[in-house]
């Protein structure tokens, strides 16, 4: 029974990724179609979301909110009597101060750029070298903010963004 139960679960996964294809693709069964009028609002619902997460990156690290083992973290630390860059508290400014300006939609470009080649440089210096696999090595929050904070910068903001106010003006 092992092995057909197997089958039967990779049957079922193609069976809905063709029932999705076929609600998208063909215009007498696309119930989903009409979401393609709302791309730009999803987009900004995308944008506002990951804004929204990242910062709690940096505000457990500096406001303590939510409480957690990054709490209280600096920029700086003192290492054999020498001051050192943390890499942790530094990541948490930008987590803090990107993740304000992603939510606002503001700069929303510039900001994600840095921002996902933040996220890269985090999950080569600290996840990386614990395996290949993302999952395994815990970088797959990592991996994940930096190809959807890409993906802002080449997509922009979306409608519900400050950028798109100041578009207007």
């Amino acid at each position: 029974m092992g092995s057909n139960a197997g089958l039967i679960v990779w049957a079922g996964v193609v069976a809905i990724f063709l029932l999705a294809w076929a609600l998208f693709e063909f215009p007498s069964v696309s119930v989903l179609r009409p979401l393609r009028n709302y791309s730009a609002q999803i987009l900004s619902v995308l944008r506002i979301m990951t804004g929204l997460l990242f910062l709690q990156h940096g505000s457990g690290k500096y406001l303590n909110i939510p409480v957690g083992p990054m709490n209280n973290a600096t920029p700086t630390k003192l290492d054999g009597g020498s001051l050192v860059l943390n890499w942790s508290g530094t990541a948490g400014i930008f987590e803090l101060i990107g993740g304000t300006l992603i939510i606002l939609g503001l700069f929303t470009r510039p900001v994600a750029f840095v921002l996902s080649g933040m996220c890269a440089v985090a999950y080569f210096m600290v996840h990386a070298g614990r395996g290949f696999f993302p999952i395994l090595n815990g970088g797959e929050l990592a991996a994940l903010y930096s190809f959807v904070f890409l993906y802002l910068a080449s997509a922009g903001a979306g409608a519900w963004s400050l950028d798109s106010l100041r578009a207007k003006a």
